[in-house]
């Protein structure tokens, strides 16, 4: 890497300095805080439409429907890049 060049960063962390494991790992964190996050935001949005509504929706929905998809793909998505990332400086030459 030269001089000029940083490392690729996420929150902070730097991704190029990271080896396989710790980076899958931070992947698999980024999809659970995904999963949690839209849980939350899908389970008070159908509090909100079942009281406004007067409606009777399963909670259980917000999981399979909302939550479930979100995680996966954040957790997939976050693995594809830092897996290329850490491939890439492999290829390159570094650590």
């Amino acid at each position: 890497m030269s001089a000029n060049a940083q490392p690729a960063r996420v929150l902070g962390i730097p991704l190029g300095d990271l080896g396989l494991f710790p980076s899958l790992f931070l992947a698999l964190a980024f999809g659970f805080m995904a999963f949690f996050a839209s849980c939350f935001l899908a389970i008070m949005s159908l509090l909100i439409w079942n009281t406004a509504t007067h409606g009777h929706i399963s909670y259980t929905d917000t999981y399979r429907y909302v939550a479930l998809p979100t995680g996966l793909a954040v957790m997939i998505t976050g693995m594809v890049l830092v897996t290329g990332s850490w491939l890439r400086r492999k290829l390159a030459g570094g650590n």
